[in-house]
């Protein structure tokens, strides 16, 4: 999810990030280091060391005209930049929850394994790896174990946690690994994908926003871009990236990151969508980068009155029984965080994914960079 406000040290506010808002309308391969053995709980260390207990709820707005937040409380590892959140809460009220029957949802291919998908991860390596474990698709040694399991990733794999290098990493390493077992591991581009590939090639290269003066080096600081993840970003880091689809269709659950029906611009079909995206990113023009990333940055559009409508176009239109996305945190969909200023919160409670949009649409994003929980669910859901 993109939407934070990011710090580092004496950080300048420039005119470049002045200037920057998103248009109105935007409502090294190698085993993972440090294994978590199994049965206990992860705690969110990072690469360069603990991130403190009671830290940042990293979400805001980008389209937020206030100045940038001072520095926070708090020791964080060098070259973290943690965000502070900002995002507007939702009322428990906008969100109608009805009782829906099970989607009835197609057998999985012959002779695949089950289906499995995970949540915005944003650096959280030992999360993921806990996660992972829990649901028994890794071993004690953080490698694939899940034989001829499927498991895709729904983007935002980097910003905001301490190590987004070692979670694609991770996930590159797992490909590899699933598919010698007979099953696979999958992922697809999240926004904050986009915004690094951005930053990595255009920099400080202006773009055209719609909203005044934007570069993509401003967007990634703002939205808790971390200068340990740019150090030690690499060529085949970027290239796989670059390569990931936008959305697929599997199990009759239509894959995507973004709860935007903006996938409609890129084509009619799947094939269309994941091949315009990509030949936009193979042009290398920061302008036409630019869009694609705004544009999967929109959200809420499956919430509220229409979002059940905003569901039926996108299946009507690339298939599937019922939409699965991350992007937008579950615990701002529920309204589970305070809104009244230096009201004291223990954090949100996310149990398991948000089936909501009369049952069509699951929300993924359990809010792990605001102490929520990173999901990894098996599909369809038994409810």
């Amino acid at each position: 999810m993109t939407q934070g406000a990011g710090q580092g040290p004496e950080v300048m506010r420039t005119a470049t990030l002045r200037d920057f808002r998103v248009p109105a309308y935007v409502h090294e391969t190698g085993p993972y280091a440090q294994n978590t053995p199994q049965g206990e709980s992860a705690g969110p260390v990072g690469q360069s060391g603990l991130y403190p207990s009671g830290g940042p709820s990293p979400y805001a707005v980008m389209d937020s005209t206030e100045d940038f937040p001072g520095e926070l409380p708090g020791e964080f590892p060098e070259g973290y930049t943690p965000t502070q959140r900002d995002l507007p809460v939702i009322n428990r009220g906008d969100t109608v929850q009805v009782p829906v029957d099970p989607a009835v949802a197609p057998a999985p291919d012959e002779g695949h394994g089950p289906l499995y998908v995970v949540g915005d991860v944003h650096g959280y390596l030992e999360h993921l790896v806990a996660a992972l474990q829990e649901q028994g698709l890794l071993d004690s040694a953080g490698n694939w174990s899940a034989g001829t399991a499927r498991l895709w990733f729904l983007g935002d794999f980097t910003d905001r946690g301490p190590d987004g290098i070692g979670v694609i990493d991770l996930v590159m390493r797992l490909s590899a690994e699933a598919a010698a077992a007979g099953g696979y591991c999958k992922a697809l581009m999240g926004n904050h994908e986009l915004l690094l590939l951005g930053a990595k090639r255009f920099a400080d290269t202006p773009v055209n926003s719609g909203a005044g003066t934007a570069t993509f080096q401003a967007a990634w600081l703002l939205n808790g871009g971390q200068k340990t993840d740019m150090d030690r970003l690499q060529d085949h880091h970027l290239q796989w990236m670059a390569r990931l689809d936008a959305m697929e269709l599997v199990d009759g659950h239509l894959l995507v990151h973004s709860d935007t029906t903006a996938y409609l611009d890129y084509g009619d079909s799947i094939e269309a969508v994941n091949d315009t995206v990509r030949e936009t990113l193979t042009r290398n023009d920061a302008d036409e980068c630019w869009d694609v990333f705004r544009k999967l940055t929109k959200r809420f559009a499956f919430r509220d009155d229409g979002g059940a409508e905003a569901v039926r176009e996108l299946l009507g239109t690339y298939g599937g029984t019922r939409i699965v996305h991350g992007h937008s945190p579950i615990p701002y969909l529920l309204g589970e965080v305070g809104t009244e200023e230096g009201e004291d919160s223990a954090g949100p409670v996310v149990e398991g994914p948000h089936l909501y949009a009369d049952g069509l649409a699951i929300a993924m994003d359990g809010g792990v960079t605001m102490a929520g929980k990173l999901l990894v669910q098996q599909l369809p859901l038994d409810i």
